[in-house]
């Protein structure tokens, strides 16, 4: 694009514009036939050709065709010099058009040609010599649409190719940045579980000792020494939930052994949900669960209680990001080889910047939570040999799919 244009008319005007008015004038300046018709031809040539990208390839064609033909009439007809401008119409078809329709324009554009052979009179005769010339000029015309054509499709084969090159490029780079995350993920997960493993065994016998010395105090202080039985009561509650910690932390960090059995997923959903009605308290009391469950969805082979907890923490987390009397739809559908579960709320959604953290442990944006709940379902679908994807826009809700291979995973 020239520099010199404003950037505002860098939308209307094309560098190849400027070369077709360029050409026109220079057909206009020597044209042997200066008439104020021929350079009103010319002018309107020069401006069909630039505004085709925009009047479309039919209607120029058409156009071209009929402005070719007062041109050549106005300028000699079968003797005139602009014959071969026959060949912008023949072009343009065949850039635009298939072998069908590059055919028809160059036999449109012979017609307007020879059309003009009814205008010799009774009394007017074509050399030999120039009938030759004449049907040269005719033929001239499909082969050069024959062999533009070719050039176009050949064109447009390589553009596709390259089109499908960049994309497969761009796949393939998805994937590895896909797949460079879960290996660092899963790194991170190894390490983690090791550690937490050991932790956890080290510190199970410091808080048993605790709070059998907390049961102890509070039976040995007196009624009277209020403020010593509320100290040894809160030790004892903070000791059970330091060691529910600690058992989530072993859940996660274990390896899981599953138990498949071929499940209807509407039917699991149904106790899933089950499930999480009868855990619900408080939080999200006003919010709906609605179900939209494809009949086209085949059993699946599956470890029933561990999915139950993976679709009734999903919702935990939807319900939760939900306001009240508000709706959240589980829905099963076929995505190609895989059963698909997916939990939607409309609910407060997931910054942008905290999407790739989600499923790493300990990261929550909860004030009460530890950040152990999406790793662990995460940890649950991998093992079934699924993933689990989210698509979610701040302040307006979130999109959890579980999805799951249909065919039978080796139990681990």
């Amino acid at each position: 694009m020239p520099t010199f244009l404003p950037p505002a008319w860098r939308r209307y005007f094309r560098p190849q514009d400027f070369v077709w008015l360029l050409l026109f004038s220079a057909l206009a300046v020597f044209s042997p036939d200066r008439s104020s018709v021929v350079i009103f031809l010319l002018a309107a040539l020069g401006l069909v050709q630039v505004l085709e990208v925009r009047i479309g390839a039919r209607i120029s064609v058409v156009l071209k065709l009929a402005l070719c033909y007062f041109l050549i009439g106005f300028s000699g007809g079968l003797s005139s010099s602009f014959y071969l401008i026959l060949l912008l119409p023949v072009i343009s078809g065949a850039t635009a058009f298939g072998l069908w329709g590059t055919g028809a324009t160059a036999l449109l554009a012979c017609a307007v040609y020879l059309s003009f052979l009814v205008f010799v009179g009774e009394d007017q005769f074509i050399p030999d010599d120039q009938q030759l010339e004449l049907i040269l000029r005719a033929i001239f015309l499909p082969v050069v649409g024959y062999l533009t054509h070719e050039l176009a499709r050949s064109n447009r084969l390589e553009a596709s190719k390259a089109q499908a090159a960049a994309e497969g490029l761009v796949r393939a780079n998805r994937s590895l940045q896909e797949a460079e995350a879960q290996v660092r993920r899963a790194d991170r997960l190894a390490a983690l579980g090791h550690l937490t493993a050991g932790l956890a065994h080290e510190l199970r016998n410091p808080l048993g000792t605790m709070k059998t010395s907390a049961e102890l105090l509070s039976r040995k202080v007196s009624e009277e020494n209020e403020v010593a039985r509320e100290m040894a009561r809160y030790i004892a509650e903070e000791v059970d939930r330091t060691n529910s910690l600690i058992t989530r932390f072993l859940d996660f960090a274990r390896p899981q052994h599953l138990r498949l059995e071929s499940c209807d997923l509407a039917s699991l959903m149904d106790d899933a949900i089950v499930r999480f009605e009868r855990e619900r308290t408080g939080t999200g009391t006003g919010v709906t669960i609605s179900k939209n469950y494809s009949p086209d969805v085949p059993p699946v082979m599956l470890d029933r209680e561990l999915m139950e907890h993976v679709i009734a923490n999903l919702l935990q987390n939807a319900v939760q990001a939900s306001t009240p009397g508000s709706v959240v739809t589980v829905k099963t559908q076929l995505a190609g080889p895989l059963a698909e579960i997916a939990v939607i709320d409309r609910g407060s959604g997931i910054e942008q910047k905290n999407l790739e953290n989600i499923f790493n442990p300990f990261f929550t944006t909860k004030p009460d939570g530890i950040g152990f709940g999406l790793a662990i379902v995460q940890k649950i679908v991998d093992e079934h040999g699924g993933r689990i994807v989210v698509e979610s826009t701040h302040g307006e809700g979130s999109v959890f799919r579980v999805q799951l291979p249909l065919h039978a995973v080796s139990a681990k």
